[in-house]
C-alpha cells in the first residue's frame, strides 16, 4: 500500500528533527538585558524591534531564540563566515546572544507580502507540495504551513524579506555563507526560478 503524502512529509520532518544541526534550548535569557545589547549593536542593521528595514538583512522578531543564539553562536566560532556578523558577535558573551536571541523572539513581525501573483503561486506549489519529479520535498514538512517553523529545529520563515530568503537559499546551494547538511541537498533541487517563487511566496506567510 502507498504510503499518503501527508505521512510521507510528517516522516521527512521527524527524521531531520534530529539531525545535528539541531540546536540546544536557550535557558535562563533576560530579554530586558538583550534590548540593551539590540540598541548598542543590532538595531542599525535588524530594527529596535527586530523588523529590519533593508532586505538585505533579515527581519528577527518572532524567530525562535534557540535559531537565533545558534547562529549567533555559529558566527562566533566562525562556522558561519559573514565579515560583518562575526565582527558584531565577536565582544558578546555567551550570556550576550542568549538575551538578544531572547529578546527578538518576544517581538512582533511585521506583515508582509510577495509582490508577484504568478511567482507567489508557483511558489505555493514548490513550498506546500515540493517536486516528485525531482525529488523535493515540500518545504512546509519542516517549517510548517504558515512558516512558523518548530522550536529548536527550524526557523520560522513567515513575514521574512523575500530578498533574504532568495539568497539564503542560493547560499545553500553554492556552498557561501550558509552551510547546512539538510538545506543543501534541498537547495540544489531548486533552480534559480524556483527561489525566487518560493521567496516570493514565503514572504507573504504569518
Amino acid at each position: 500500500m502507498k504510503r499518503s503524502a501527508l505521512a510521507i512529509l510528517l516522516g521527512f520532518a521527524a527524521s531531520l528533527a534530529f539531525a545535528s544541526e539541531a540546536p540546544a534550548p536557550v535557558a535562563k535569557a533576560d530579554p530586558a538585558k538583550g534590548k540593551a545589547v539590540v540598541e548598542q549593536v543590532c538595531a542599525a542593521c535588524h530594527g529596535i524591534d527586530g523588523n529590519s528595514a533593508a532586505s538585505a538583512n533579515p527581519s528577527l522578531a518572532g524567530q525562535h531564540p534557540e535559531y537565533l543564539y545558534a547562529q549567533l553562536a555559529a558566527f562566533k566560532k566562525g562556522e558561519r563566515k559573514n565579515p560583518i556578523m562575526m565582527g558584531q558577535v565577536a565582544s558578546l558573551s555567551d550570556a550576550d546572544m542568549k538575551n538578544l536571541a531572547a529578546y527578538f523572539g518576544e517581538q512582533k513581525p511585521k506583515e508582509r507580502a510577495g509582490t508577484n501573483k504568478a511567482l507567489m503561486e508557483a511558489g505555493r506549489k514548490i513550498y506546500r507540495g515540493g517536486n516528485r519529479e525531482t525529488g523535493l520535498p515540500a518545504c512546509m514538512a519542516c517549517h510548517g504551513p504558515s512558516g512558523a517553523g518548530l522550536p529548536v529545529q527550524f526557523p520560522r520563515l513567515g513575514s521574512q524579506h523575500a530578498a533574504y530568503i532568495e539568497k539564503s537559499l542560493k547560499d545553500y546551494k553554492g556552498g557561501g555563507e550558509r552551510v547546512n547538511s539538510i538545506m543543501k541537498p534541498i537547495a540544489s533541487k531548486l533552480s534559480d526560478a524556483d527561489m525566487k517563487a518560493v521567496a516570493e511566496y514565503v514572504a507573504g506567510l504569518r
